[in-house]
């Protein structure tokens, strides 16, 4: 059973910053690709980035390109979310997720069979 456990969400000014991070069980973290969504209300879940198993190339959704940037530390079992420049767009709840199919890249939501709980990020203007 994998859990993961997100953490470093609140609240933040436009423009402002905060990090995420999303700390995982399991002794197989490395192999898998780790993603984030997030989710508003009255939205459907989106994607937001990924940092693939294989070989941790990264890749972004259209609206945090840029702003945003995925990472991972495997040794700690962990993987971050920076995000600079926050818009008020970007209020939801942030959630990570893990890959079922390894290393795959995917940005399909039900390509992630682990969730967090989710972490709340709220952007005052």
């Amino acid at each position: 059973q994998v859990q993961l456990e997100e953490s470093g969400g609140g609240l933040v000014q436009a423009g402002g910053s905060l990090r995420l991070s999303c700390a995982a069980s399991g002794r197989t973290f490395s192999s898998y690709t780790m993603g984030w969504f997030r989710h508003s209300p009255g939205k459907e879940r989106e994607f937001v980035a990924a940092v693939r198993g294989k070989d941790d190339r990264t890749y972004y959704g259209d609206p945090v390109k840029g702003r945003f940037t995925i990472s991972r530390d495997n040794a700690k079992n962990t993987v971050y979310l920076q995000m600079n420049s926050l818009k008020p767009e970007d209020t939801a709840v942030y959630y990570c997720a893990r890959s079922r199919y390894g290393w795959y890249e995917t940005r399909n939501e039900g390509d992630y069979d682990y969730w967090g709980q989710g972490t709340q990020v709220t952007v005052s203007s």
